[in-house]
């Protein structure tokens, strides 16, 4: 199973990306996704995760902005995220049934 990761970019502060997550196999479907990040110098910290019954949760520093979703037709799991500050900088990862993607960069200018 692979889990590939993407959509990140430059944005300013203010705006809006939406991060994917396609996995190789139908682990989405059976299992819960999670977003983390990590802005550089910091440890890894929960984002966002999306349960198999569609129930999610998020951190207190996004609740409001971000928005994760799944399509399980397209193995696909996003993470909108509007209202972008720069402190939401950073590498951002999902993950599911122990499996790792490879991170994608954010970075938010002021």
């Amino acid at each position: 199973v692979q889990l590939q990761a993407s959509g990140g970019g430059l944005v300013q502060a203010g705006g809006s990306l939406r991060l994917s997550c396609a996995a190789s196999g139908s682990i989405f479907s059976f299992n819960p996704v999670t977003w983390h990040r990590q802005a550089p110098g910091n440890r890894r910290e929960f984002v966002a995760i999306i349960f198999s019954s569609g129930t999610t949760n998020y951190a207190d520093s996004v609740k409001g902005r971000f928005t994760i979703s799944r399509d399980n037709a397209k193995k696909t799991v996003y993470l909108q995220m509007n209202s972008l500050k720069p402190e939401d900088t950073g590498v951002y990862y999902c993950t599911s049934a122990g499996y790792w993607g490879q991170g994608t960069l954010v970075t938010v200018s002021s």
